[in-house]
């Protein structure tokens, strides 16, 4: 199948906007300016629209195997492709956890059946993310995984994070690291700052992280690894990553969406569509994360799209579960709240949602050009609705953005040469 994307426009080097058609054929963008000839092509027009490189977001919840009720590997992709997200690395805290070489190509096999984008999935570092048993890298890795990361959970013996680092090395994979100092965790359920104490309730502790990622940098130092850092979520951590990065050690990390656009203050009154972990920290701490993002200590954003049911999210602030959703509402939040208010430029905030990933995993694809996958999201820049959870394609409605108003909406998202989503449309089949 070949079509031609009509009268868009992408982002250039200079970070100028510029028209440019695109021709898309055997799933490989052909050719990208002005395309006079459209014999043998479906046209599309997308008069004004952006085109992008397909978003990649390197840190999702599937939750399929084990938490179907939450989302399935099908909602889940559902739910990527209609953010404009092509490719997407879920998480293995499902149950049974992606330990094995067996559970992994059944895992494998679930998502050629199922999913509508590309999909990665992480194993588990250690047995069932246990934290005592290490998994057979080498075999994981033959099967299909992607990285390594027991997210949900810090690995709390050094000695045995140094031994996984050691082995992820040897085969040139990376070690990802959810960080969180148990010790330290303090039973919190917020961050541990004035919304805790002005509420009574437990708080975790900034330092709760940063000695997590203190120590696991020089660990993967030692080990020669290439170590990615969650989440990232206060300015201890950034701090950290930044010396690391001038030491010359061989560590990358990510930011949330929401940890970028709410601190602690934001929080009205125990709502836990704000309990997410980490935490929302403090004012000083989101401003260091957009310092960092901005200076090339935090290499890329992430949604760690964390779906739950809705009446597990009704169980108030100390016993729900942590998370949010975030495929569906990620460029349009972070495009309106921090393109259009002049802190990131358009081209920054598209690299970090396609170059920068792909570079720091060396993956191919997050390049708009001829000659590369025809990976591609579509986005109405003008375009202004507001946030409704009822219309997101996820099981999860879980989200603390509920009716802001947004500029930024993919219309349009192409994996492979193929139309997965589109606004008219919805999914194809």
């Amino acid at each position: 199948m070949a079509f031609i994307l009509k009268n868009g426009f992408i982002v250039d080097e200079l970070g100028e906007l510029k028209q440019a058609d695109i021709k898309v054929e055997n799933g490989t963008i052909k050719e990208m300016g002005e395309i006079l000839s459209t014999d043998g092509c479906d046209v599309i027009s997308i008069d004004g629209q952006l085109v992008s490189s397909g978003f990649i977001d390197l840190h999702v919840h599937l939750r399929e195997p084990g938490g179907e009720h939450k989302e399935t590997i099908a909602t889940g992709t559902q739910s990527a492709a209609k953010g404009g997200f092509t490719t997407i690395a879920p998480m293995p805290n499902t149950r049974p956890v992606p330990d094995t070489k067996e559970q992994m190509e059944w895992l494998q096999n679930r998502i050629k059946e199922t999913a509508v984008v590309n999909v990665l999935p992480y194993a588990s570092i250690t047995t069932n993310q246990l934290g005592e048993e290490l998994t057979n890298f080498q075999a994981l890795k033959e099967a299909g995984a992607f990285a390594f990361t027991d997210d949900g959970v810090g690995v709390q013996s050094a000695g045995k994070m140094l031994e996984a680092m050691k082995q992820a090395a040897a085969i040139g994979a990376a070690i990802v690291a959810h960080c969180e100092e148990n010790t330290l965790i303090n039973n919190g359920s917020v961050h541990e700052g004035e919304f805790s104490k002005e509420q009574g309730i437990n708080g975790i502790p900034s330092v709760c992280e940063s000695v997590h990622i203190a120590r696991d940098i020089l660990l993967a130092e030692a080990a020669g690894c290439h170590y990615h850092v969650c989440h990232i979520s206060t300015k201890e951590s950034v701090r950290v990553v930044r010396d690391a990065k001038r030491a010359g050690i061989n560590v990358t990390a990510e930011v949330t969406p929401h940890h970028l656009l709410l601190c602690e203050d934001d929080i009205p009154g125990l709502d836990t569509n704000y309990k997410m972990n980490p935490p929302l920290r403090g004012k000083a701490d989101q401003a260091a994360l957009i310092e960092g993002l901005l200076d090339g200590t935090i290499d890329f954003i992430a949604t760690d799209h964390a779906p739950h049911a809705i009446e597990e999210k009704d169980k108030g602030m100390q016993l729900a579960p942590f998370g949010i959703v975030g495929l569906e509402t990620a460029f349009p939040l972070l495009y309106t709240h921090l393109v259009l208010t002049e802190k990131l430029t358009l081209k920054q905030l598209i690299d970090f949602l396609t170059i920068e990933p792909a570079k720091a995993f060396g993956l191919t694809g997050g390049k708009l050009q001829v000659g590369e996958r025809a990976d591609l999201t579509v986005v109405d820049l003008e375009t202004e609705t507001k946030i409704d959870p009822e219309t997101f394609l996820s099981k999860g409605k879980n989200t603390p953005f509920t009716d802001w108003a947004c500029k930024g909406w993919p219309t349009l998202t192409i994996v492979n040469g193929k139309i997965v989503w589109s606004k008219e449309g919805g999914i194809t089949e």
